[in-house]
């Protein structure tokens, strides 16, 4: 008679799938990368809470440097996605952000003129694995 062991080799984590994930790209003009660092390193307090007002959370942006990529993630847990972006376009902060660092970048969004107009700015990132808890 055997045993079956219900014992996994591995901590079981609690799910984390809570909301839309984002994933984004971009990419950076190497001659403005010190420069991109370092207005992250102090995001304005008034962009941040415009974020935080539409159901933003868990933003990240990694840089890829053989590609020159920023690569950025976030979590959006509010009820109408739409509604909230409209809201992050129309903050005075984040429209004067826009302003700082999209001269710092290069979409890949053909037609693309900035955050602010246009088909969009950072290309969306297809997720095609996910492992939770």
């Amino acid at each position: 008679m055997s045993t079956k062991s219900t014992e996994l080799p591995f901590p079981v984590l609690p799910k984390t799938d809570q909301g839309k994930r984002i994933c984004q790209i971009i990419r950076v003009k190497p001659e403005r990368l010190d420069e991109y660092k370092k207005v992250h390193a102090d995001v304005w307090p008034e962009v941040l809470g415009a974020l935080r007002t539409a159901h933003v959370v868990d933003y990240s942006i990694h840089f890829f440097e053989p590609h020159n990529l920023l690569i950025a993630h976030m979590r959006y847990i509010g009820k109408d996605f739409d509604e909230d972006m409209k809201g992050i376009a129309q903050n005075e902060a984040t429209q004067r952000w826009w302003k700082l660092t999209d001269g710092m970048q290069e979409s890949f969004v053909p037609g693309a003129v900035g955050s602010a107009s246009g088909p969009g700015w950072w290309s969306e990132a297809e997720e095609v694995f996910r492992m939770e808890g």
